[in-house]
C-alpha cells in the first residue's frame, strides 16, 4: 500500500483539474463555514458555460464572495443553498442574485441527510452528494486532514460523497476531538492548494440594551453552571460580563464557539471542572469569530471539536447538569411563538440548532433554556417598533413553537412561559414589553380574548 507522502503527490492536482469532476446536476457540498473552498470554486465557476442544473450547498457564507453567484447570478448553470444565512448571503440576494435559497436544517440531525441509509434507524438522506470540495488543515504527519473550525457534518457529508476534494490551507488552524475532526488520506480523492485568509465575523459591539439584557441572563448564572451561547451582541457581551464576576467552574458545550468563549476561559472562569461529562473540555462543532477566536482554536487541549449528532444531541445535553443555553431572536408574538430566521419573507438568519438547545437545556437537570431580544428597535425612519407583536407577519417562519419555549428575556426582564396559559404568557410578555407597546398588545389580547387582566398589570 502507498505511504502517505505517496498518495498525497498521486492526489495533488491544480484546481482546474479538480472542477472538472464536476457534472451537469451534480449535488454538490462544500464545506461549511471556513470550510468553503475558494481556489475549487473559482475553477467551478469557470465552467458555467459547460454546466447545467448544478446545485451547491454550504452554510453561513463567509468573505470572499463564492464565484459560482457572482459569475451566476440569474442561476443559469448554479443553484447555491445556505443552511444558515450570513451577512453576506443577504447581501448578494440584496443585490439581485436570483440563484440563492435558504436550507432550513435540524442542526442536530443534519449528519443524517447525506447519509444514503441509516441502517440502524431506517432513515434514508434526503440527497446523495456527487461531490464534496472543503477546505482543511495541511495534512499531518499520520496522513490526516484537519477540518479545523467547521466539524459539524463535515465527515459524513466526506465519506458519503461520490468524489472528495480537499482544499488544504495553511491558515486552518488544528482543531483537537472529540470526534470526527479529520479524514485520512486514503479516503480523499483529490488535493488542491490555496492558502487564502479565513473569513472572520465582525464581532458586534454590544449596545446598552445588550448589557441590559446580559445583566438578566447572569442572574440565571451559578458556579459549575454549563453555557451555551448563540451568537450576536448580546453573547459577547454576557461573555465579558462573566469574565468579570467571581463565578467559578463553568462549563462550556455549545454549537459555535465564539469569542465570548476566549474572555471566559482566559479570565479563569471556565474551567469545566464541575461538567457530567466532557470534563475540563469547552465541546463545540464549529467557530466563527476573530482571528483572536482562531488562534485560541490551534491545537488547544482545553477544546474539543465533536461532530454535531454529539454536541447537538437533546438527549445527550440533557445529560449535562446546569446546562445554561443563550439565544437571539428577532420576533415573539403574543402567544410567545419564536421567530429566530426571517421576516415579512425576507431570509435574515437560521434557526440552526436552536431547537436543539432549547429542548435539550429544558430537560438538563438545573438547566435553563433563555430566548432573548430587545423588546423594541428603531427602523429606517427613526421609529420605534415593537419585537414582540399581536401576531407574526405574513411570510414569518416560527423557530421555536410556544409549547417548547421555556424563558424569553428582554431589556426589562425575564419571563417564563414553560405550563403557563394563552392569557399568562400574555401578561408575562406584555410585562418584558416595552412600555410604549404595552396598551396596544392588551388591547389585542382582549379583544381575541386571550387575556385576563390580573394584579399584575394595572
Amino acid at each position: 500500500m502507498a505511504n502517505n507522502k505517496t498518495m498525497y503527490q498521486e492526489k495533488f492536482c491544480t484546481p482546474e483539474e479538480a472542477a472538472k469532476h464536476v457534472k451537469t446536476g451534480d449535488f454538490i457540498d462544500y464545506g461549511f463555514f471556513n470550510g468553503k473552498p475558494v481556489a475549487f470554486d473559482r475553477a467551478l465557476a469557470a465552467r458555467k458555460a459547460e454546466l447545467k442544473d448544478v446545485v451547491i450547498q454550504s452554510c453561513v457564507t463567509l468573505l470572499p464572495v463564492p464565484e459560482v453567484v457572482l459569475k451566476d447570478p440569474l442561476g443559469e448553470a448554479f443553484t447555491y443553498h445556505d443552511v444558515h444565512f450570513s451577512p453576506l448571503t443577504r447581501i448578494m440576494q440584496s443585490k439581485g442574485a436570483q440563484n440563492i435559497y435558504y436550507a432550513p436544517p435540524v442542526l442536530g440531525e443534519s449528519e443524517m441527510y447525506s447519509c444514503p441509509h441509516d441502517s440502524a434507524s431506517g432513515k434514508l438522506g434526503v440527497q446523495l452528494r456527487d461531490v464534496m470540495a472543503l477546505r482543511t488543515a495541511p495534512m499531518d504527519s499520520e496522513g490526516f486532514f484537519n477540518f479545523g473550525l467547521s466539524n459539524s457534518c463535515t465527515y459524513e457529508q466526506a465519506i458519503n460523497a461520490k468524489v472528495l476534494i480537499i482544499e488544504e490551507n495553511g491558515n486552518m488552524p488544528n482543531a483537537l476531538g472529540g470526534a470526527k475532526e479529520k479524514i485520512h488520506i486514503s479516503q480523499v480523492d483529490y488535493i488542491i492548494r490555496e492558502d487564502t485568509p479565513l473569513g472572520e465575523s465582525p464581532l458586534k459591539e454590544p449596545s446598552d440594551i445588550d448589557r441590559e439584557i446580559a445583566k438578566h441572563v447572569l442572574e440565571h448564572i451559578e458556579d459549575g453552571c454549563c453555557v451555551q451561547l448563540g451568537i450576536g451582541g448580546m453573547p459577547n457581551a454576557l461573555g465579558k460580563l462573566i469574565s468579570q464576576t467571581d463565578l467559578k467552574d463553568l462549563g462550556g458545550h455549545t454549537e459555535m464557539l465564539s469569542d465570548a468563549y476566549v474572555d471566559m476561559f482566559e479570565s479563569g472562569r471556565m474551567t469545566g471542572m464541575k461538567k457530567t461529562f466532557d470534563k475540563g473540555k469547552i465541546v463545540y462543532t464549529f467557530a466563527l469569530g476573530s482571528s483572536r477566536l482562531y488562534d485560541f482554536v490551534n491545537n488547544n487541549d482545553a477544546l474539543a471539536s465533536y461532530n454535531v449528532s454529539y454536541s447537538n444531541h437533546p438527549i445527550n445535553l440533557a445529560k449535562i447538569d446546569k446546562l445554561i443555553s443563550i439565544n437571539q431572536a428577532l420576533k415573539v408574538d403574543i402567544y410567545s411563538q419564536i421567530s429566530a430566521e426571517n421576516s415579512d419573507f425576507r431570509q435574515i438568519s437560521g434557526n440552526g440548532g436552536m431547537l436543539d438547545f432549547v429542548q435539550g437545556a429544558y430537560w438538563s437537570k438545573g438547566g435553563k433554556s433563555l430566548i432573548c431580544l430587545p423588546s423594541s428597535y428603531e427602523d429606517k425612519n427613526g421609529e420605534l417598533v415593537s419585537n414582540i407583536l399581536p401576531i407574526m407577519p405574513l411570510g414569518t417562519t416560527v423557530t421555536v413553537p410556544r409549547q417548547t419555549v421555556h424563558m424569553i428575556v428582554t431589556e426589562f426582564g425575564c419571563a417564563n412561559m414553560k405550563g403557563a396559559s394563552t392569557w399568562s404568557r400574555a401578561e408575562r410578555l406584555i410585562e418584558i414589553a416595552h412600555p410604549a407597546f404595552r396598551e396596544d398588545l392588551i388591547r389585542f389580547a382582549q379583544t381575541n380574548r386571550i387575556w385576563r387582566r390580573s394584579s399584575k398589570i394595572a
